[in-house]
């Protein structure tokens, strides 16, 4: 507390704090490491000098070293820090910060690189990398040369390996060289200013001269070269190159189908291999002529030709070191894709992520506490508090004294957990938070009288447009809708929009937010079709939407203020059910700061009437004026906005754009109305129109590339202020766009965006080999509270009073006993107590147990443990390790019980108390059903049917019997720091478990030890449950063609 209220060095500067007061050395760093500071016992992220802190390093230079990468911050006037960073090498790194030798130095820093920034540091299968920005693009500077913004244009990732480090930096260098980057390069550390390096990041608008049909064309996917160590460097910079469709036309039919319906790149490897002077037509030639072969040896059949043609071609991987390098590969192009598409933000000398009000308002509170304090005699006696001043700076920047990254609002801080290492060890100045969403920043000259047009009777303006895209429950479209069980919803978006307008010579600063976000209930829509309705979760019950609505408002109404919902989605058709539920639950909410409202968009603008938004605008009138807005004139703060609109839809895009840009004309109005100036007409001919209409069209197209992919549908009316035939036709290329993105490429970058977040690990990419699609991390959670309360529910049904139980899990496994590999899977639960093993099938839609069975220790004969293979198709499914199991096999006797749960009094099958389920050969193929098996949990017919077909069984009973179980995919993933959010399994005792594998070892060792307490001794063997061979013969040539379409829809998008 101390230090946070220490009174600052009058003479210290942020660039020479750093260096008067050195940071201390993080745990583990060496002998040589910096001297500690005072404090004792805190981690370095919580240390800082009782003086303001220094800003994040503009530019850093970066050496390849024996020991390890090294940087240091490159300014001018400061050839020599006192200190460098060095960040070992290998997969598991270690940052040290060391001091440097000034009288003798030791690193040539002349072969270094310059960057501007750090993004963070990603670990994956075989390295760690360093994500590093390269190129930036000047978004411009809010009101003066202080505070600058900047987009993030291009980042490398730099492999923790040295040779490959070596290369990475020297193509940076060349780079730097050719393109004309002064402020890039060592030598030159008395320039720093950055020269134009273009806006191509940035969604800008060119008007036509004259109306046409406008088509827009979905963005070509963007390459980064520089990252394969194989391929020379470019002479332009990554942001862009040759999108992969402009070569298809070499492609033989081979190539096409190998590309399209394989998922790694072997193919493209050996194609750039080849000689530059080899001849292509040639080579098309030999690949007709293999395609003809093919097809003669496969007699023509599809499923053959298709095998034969990827096995020829674009073979999988040999060995899970080279399939986890070129994952790796796909991984990092996608996560430099993510950072580069030209929605991230950053500013190095103050926070974008906080609006003007929320900056003032965090003042006031914190000095209303430290007057408080003072009244306490609880501050240090050389601390003054001063009375609050009337005078307000409208670019005020509360608590100086932190670093920045402190100082953020970490729900719009995109790249905390690739930061997270740096900020750990204290490097606070290398920690630069990047911002998703939209920034443009213009002016324009207003009329003192709209009938005055000479250039002395005009006063400037400045229209800033700042929108922070939330990172909780991030996500694309389809992929992430409604609200999660933390109450975060989908496409959170807080707008804010800043107006300077200078009056008379004084300086009048306005600020206005809105918000948007997905209807806050649980629901969800296929992206299956061009309109797929939205229906709410069927999993979830009234009582669940209404307290996630609650805790959502509960949250948000403290930050912003009153709420005015304003519900743009239909009240009929498709969308009726949603609307017609939050209706209902919002009613049901009684909040008085929580208001709602109903505009049916599409019914109200029918027939391209635009012009009918006016009519809502007018309905809230009242709110307008009750809100008010955010004015500091000539540093005297004169009103505050007193609540927000909440605008949303079904997507939060189109429409919302659409009225949120119509609201922010109408409160820009009041704003020049409030300085005396009168805002012309809604012509779209003036300056001001003009600018208002591009700024707007350009944030509408920025989130919608950032949620759906595409540009914003009505972009031609937020450009023009009317809606023409061309901007329907614009309107249905980018529809088929979104199809097209939600279909085939959504769900990798899903897995992509939560990764980089730190919300699931690298198993979720080996779920997206399995499954083509990726689980919501929040849904992970819910599956793992329903998997232990099925566990505390089983043991409260199956276990006598008093038993004792050693350990409950939830597993895969056949629905039936005495089955290894069948058509119907369901997941049990497994109780081990002190005297038996219960197997229970348990029903999670009703929440109880259908029927167990009751194997007493002693009769259990020996467990047989390793690989469960039950899908052949994907190299993830192929993994013994991650694809693990084990077997029981137990005498059948009269100690053995069946119970099932009925709705009659009869609850135990005929003699299922002396008999058993007819033990079956494992070899045995006639147990085995020819189709692929179902990965989510199914149904039994009817109770009837179960316990006749049990009875029928046990008829036949032989002396042992058997249970498979296959281990549930293992994903311990990351808890944010400060969060709640997090996955693991509920059994306490597999903790650590890394691989289902392990998993599998835990189990068998705790039934073993079970047994022995038991006075038995069972055989332990290794063997496979299902080998890959025995899943091979056992995969039907349906399911093969099954999966082979979804490949080539699915991962074809992504080649």
């Amino acid at each position: 507390m101390k230090r946070l209220f220490s009174k600052s060095s009058k003479n210290a500067t942020p660039s020479s704090a750093k260096y008067s007061a050195p940071e201390p050395p993080m745990a583990g760093r060496t002998a040589t490491a910096l001297p500690a500071a005072t404090t004792v016992g805190l981690q370095p992220n919580y240390v800082v000098p009782p003086v303001p802190h220094p800003n994040p390093h503009e530019h850093i230079t970066l050496l390849a070293s024996e020991d390890g990468l090294l940087m240091r911050p490159h300014c001018a006037g400061l050839p020599n820090p006192v200190s460098y960073v060095r960040v070992s090498w290998g997969k598991t790194t270690h940052i040290a910060e060391l001091p440097s030798d000034r009288g003798r130095p030791s690193v040539d820093w002349k072969e270094g690189v310059v960057i501007y920034g750090i993004v963070g540091l990603m670990t994956l299968f075989n390295a760690s990398y360093l994500l590093v920005i390269t190129s930036r693009s000047d978004v411009g500077q809010l009101f003066d040369a202080s505070h600058l913004i900047y987009g993030v244009k291009s980042v490398v990732s730099i492999p923790l390996v040295k040779d490959r480090a070596k290369s990475i930096l020297s193509r940076m260098a060349s780079r730097n060289t050719s393109v004309n980057r002064p402020s890039l390069l060592v030598s030159n550390i008395d320039d720093l200013q950055v020269p134009n390096e273009g806006t191509s990041g940035e969604p800008r608008v060119k008007f036509a001269d004259e109306e046409e049909v406008k088509i827009l064309t979905p963005r070509d996917q963007v390459e980064f070269s520089v990252n394969n160590t194989g391929r020379p460097a470019s002479p332009i910079s990554s942001g862009a190159s040759t999108p992969a469709s402009d070569v298809s036309m070499t492609h033989s039919p081979v190539s096409t189908i190998a590309n399209r319906m394989s998922f790694w790149g072997r193919l493209s490897k050996r194609a750039s291999s080849t000689s530059e002077g080899a001849d292509i037509e040639e080579s098309l030639l030999d690949e007709r002529d293999l395609f003809d072969s093919i097809i003669h040896d496969a007699a023509g059949v599809p499923d053959k030709v298709i095998s034969s043609i990827i096995a020829a071609t674009a073979p999988p991987p040999d060995s899970s070191e080279e399939r986890n390098s070129e994952l790796e590969a796909r991984i990092l192009r996608g996560c430099l894709r993510e950072f580069t598409k030209g929605d991230m933000y950053f500013a190095l000398h103050f926070d974008i992520t906080r609006s003007l009000q929320h900056k003032h308002e965090q003042f006031t509170k914190m000095h209303t506490q430290n007057k408080l304090l003072s009244e306490l005699d609880a501050l240090p006696k050389d601390t003054n508090v001063n009375p609050l001043d009337d005078k307000v700076d409208a670019l005020f920047e509360p608590s100086v004294i932190l670093p920045l990254w402190r100082r953020v609002d970490r729900h719009f801080w995109w790249n905390e957990w690739l930061s997270k290492p740096f900020m750990d060890a204290g490097l606070h100045s290398y920690v630069t938070p990047i911002m998703q969403g939209y920034i443009q920043i213009s002016s324009f000259d207003q009329p003192k009288d709209t009938s005055a047009m000479q250039d002395d009777s005009v006063e400037p303006v400045d229209y800033i447009v700042i929108s922070r895209r939330s990172r909780d429950r991030a996500g694309l479209r389809y992929q992430r809708r409604g609200v999660d069980d933390e109450a975060n919803v989908a496409n959170f978006v807080e707008t804010e929009v800043i107006m300077r307008v200078q009056r008379n010579g004084i300086s009048n600063v306005f600020s206005y937010v809105q918000i948007r976000g997905s209807i806050p209930l649980f629901w969800t829509q296929s992206g299956y079709s061009m309109k797929p309705p939205p229906v709410l979760a069927p999993e979830r019950n009234p009582a669940q939407n209404l307290d996630a609505i609650k805790r959502h408002f509960r949250r948000a109404v403290p930050v912003y203020g009153p709420h005015t919902i304003v519900n743009l989605a239909e009240q009929h058709g498709k969308e009726g059910m949603i609307t017609n539920a939050y209706r209902e639950y919002a009613t049901k909410l009684d909040a008085k700061d929580v208001r709602y409202c109903e505009f049916d968009f599409h019914r109200e603008t029918r027939g391209l009437k635009y012009e009918n938004i006016s009519k809502l605008i007018n309905q809230l009138e009242r709110v307008f004026e009750n809100q008010g807005f955010f004015w500091v004139s000539n540093n005297m703060l004169l009103s505050k906005q007193k609540g927000v609109f909440r605008v949303n839809c079904i997507d939060c895009l189109d429409r919302t754009n659409v009225v949120q840009s119509a609201f922010a004309r109408h409160v820009m109005s009041m704003q020049l109305e409030a300085v005396g100036l009168l805002s012309p007409p809604q012509s779209g001919k003036s300056g001001m129109e003009v600018i208002f209409n591009d700024v707007w069209a350009n944030n509408g197209d920025a989130i919608s590339r950032a949620y759906a992919g595409t540009s914003a549908l009505k972009g031609d009316f937020t450009r023009t202020g009317k809606r023409d035939l061309g901007g329907m036709l614009n309107d249905g290329v980018n529809s088929l766009a979104r199809m097209y993105s939600a279909t085939f490429s959504d769900w990798f970058c899903q897995a992509i965006i939560d990764f980089m977040l730190g919300y699931r690990t690298l198993s979720v990419f080996e779920e997206f080999l399995i499954k083509l699609q990726s689980t919501d991390p929040r849904e992970l959670i819910r599956l793992s509270r329903i998997r232990a309360e099925a566990i505390a529910t089983s043991v409260a049904r199956v276990l006598s009073e008093g038993e004792t139980l050693i350990s409950g899990w939830t597993i895969f496994s056949p629905e039936q006993l005495n089955v290894k590999f069948d058509d119907r899977f369901e997941e049990k639960v497994l109780l081990l107590s002190a005297r038996a093993l219960y197997i229970v099938s348990y029903d999670y839609s009703l929440e109880k147990t259908k029927m167990y069975i009751c194997v007493p220790l002693g009769a259990i004969a020996r467990l047989e443990k390793g690989a469960y293979i039950i899908s052949p198709l994907e190299e993830a499914s192929r993994d013994p390790v991650q694809n693990a199991g084990f077997s029981i096999y137990w005498h059948a006797s009269n100690k053995i019980s069946m119970r099932m749960t009925s709705y009659s009094i009869r609850n135990c099958p005929e003699d299922a108390l002396t008999r058993s389920p007819p033990a079956v050969s494992v070899s045995s193929s006639t147990q085995y059903k020819p189709t692929l098996p179902r990965r989510e949990p199914t149904k039994t017919a009817n109770l009837s049917g179960i316990m006749s077909k049990v009875s029928e069984n046990a008829a036949g009973a032989t002396d042992v019997c058997f249970a498979a179980f296959k281990a549930l995919p293992v994903d311990p993933a990351r808890v944010r720091s400060g969060s709640s959010t997090g996955y693991a399994e509920p059994a306490d005792d597999l903790a650590g478990a890394t691989t289902c594998k392990q998993v599998v070892d835990m189990m068998v060792d705790s039934i073993k030890r079970a047994c022995e307490d038991a006075g038995n001794s069972p055989v332990i063997t290794d063997r496979d449950v299902v080998s890959l061979t025995e899943a091979q013969k056992m995969t039907s040539i349906y399911a093969k063609m099954e999966y082979g379409v979804k490949r080539l829809i699915w991962l074809g998008g992504l080649v």
